[in-house]
């Protein structure tokens, strides 16, 4: 985030922002001249011992190229800390922290609160529709027709969604995936399977700027992106936690994963699944995979289910989504909207020659 604030320096000063997960809020005001940083201020309600090592994070930032990376303005700060006689120790905050706010103050990164988010309710479309949307909409918004959006999936059928880097062969039993009449689509995000048939699971996607995890690992994005959703569990009565590198967990197991993917034109796609009431049965014939993964989702012996969202919470997959959407809207500001027929359309193309395609759901035989 890049904002004007007051300040004795300059009228051209700038704050930016960094809330560390799990950890504090780092600001960094500061002055620009000539594409240096010529003033530099740290504060927030972080802890740093000793107190006089403020001045330090401070200076480590002062005639720094103003194009200069976090990677590189964490390693002033860090080679300015380590030139002192004693020790220092940023509790609830890094040197990266520091460097990402700044990146933030200069106008290189937006916030959760520079964006507006078009959000798109449930609408029951075939899964492979859903597929292809996530590759539609990130283009839509690279292009300018569409802004940051946030959409819940919804579908009546069911299909196997595998990762894009996946073996067909290692992931698919062809034998029991024809037996209960289920297909198989690859997307175009890595990570693993998604076993989806209508009412088990809760699957949302996030189409950002990629400005919004700038100066962010991918781990630290993929937690970034879905801190929203560990308050919505939170408020349902999971109690769930991030488990590096996109996997959302509670005390029961896993609850879901997470995937991404950066498109050209600085748009980034985030996208969720995560298991409400899965028939464990016919997902260990149809996923080899699922067969030796079972045990960390959560699986009821009683009748073999994966279900930590329903056990957990007691609630309707209809009422978690509603908890999902209102806890949304409550902390960002969106506007609703829906799927444009163009967009439709597109996607109804993409699923006659890429995704229903032999070439691409083998691509990795």
């Amino acid at each position: 985030m890049s904002t004007p604030a007051d300040s004795p320096h300059s009228p051209a000063t700038r704050t930016g922002q960094y809330k560390v997960r799990g950890g504090k809020l780092v600001s960094v005001s500061l002055d620009v001249e000539d594409e240096r940083i010529v003033r530099a201020h740290v504060f927030g309600d972080f802890f740093l011992e000793p107190d006089d090592a403020l001045e330090d994070l401070s200076a480590g930032l002062v005639g720094r190229d103003a194009s200069s990376s976090t990677a590189e303005l964490a390693e002033a700060i860090t080679a300015r800390l380590a030139a002192r006689d004693d020790e220092v120790q940023l509790i609830g905050f890094d040197a990266e922290a520091v460097a990402i706010a700044a990146r933030r103050a200069l106008g290189h990164a937006s916030s959760w609160e520079d964006l507006t988010f078009e959000v798109i309710g449930p609408e029951v479309l075939p899964p492979v529709m859903h597929v292809a949307l996530d590759e539609v909409l990130p283009r839509e918004m690279a292009a300018g027709r569409r802004g940051p959006t946030f959409r819940i999936w919804d579908w009546d059928s069911s299909l196997v969604v595998i990762g894009s880097y996946q073996s067909l062969r290692n992931e698919i039993d062809a034998d029991g995936a024809a037996r209960h009449g289920i297909g198989v689509v690859r997307r175009i995000t890595g990570g693993g399977a998604m076993f989806m048939e209508p009412g088990n699971c809760i699957t949302y996607s996030l189409v950002v700027p990629t400005s919004l995890v700038e100066g962010l690992s991918f781990e630290q994005a993929y937690a970034y992106l879905d801190d929203w959703v560990m308050g919505a569990l939170a408020e349902i009565g999971v109690r769930a936690r991030y488990v590096p590198l996109n996997d959302i967990a509670s005390e029961q197991g896993k609850i879901g994963g997470a995937a991404q993917r950066r498109f050209a034109g600085g748009v980034l796609l985030h996208h969720v699944t995560m298991a409400y009431d899965i028939d464990a049965d016919v997902m260990g014939e149809v996923l080899r995979i699922g067969r030796e993964k079972l045990s960390d989702k959560g699986t009821r012996s009683a009748n073999k289910r994966v279900d930590p969202m329903r056990s957990q919470t007691g609630l309707a997959r209809d009422q978690i989504i509603a908890g999902f959407l209102d806890h949304f809207r409550s902390r960002y500001d969106t506007a609703d909207s829906a799927y444009t027929a163009a967009e439709l359309e597109r996607a109804r193309e993409l699923v006659a020659t890429k995704f229903s395609t032999p070439e691409w759901t083998a691509r990795v035989p």
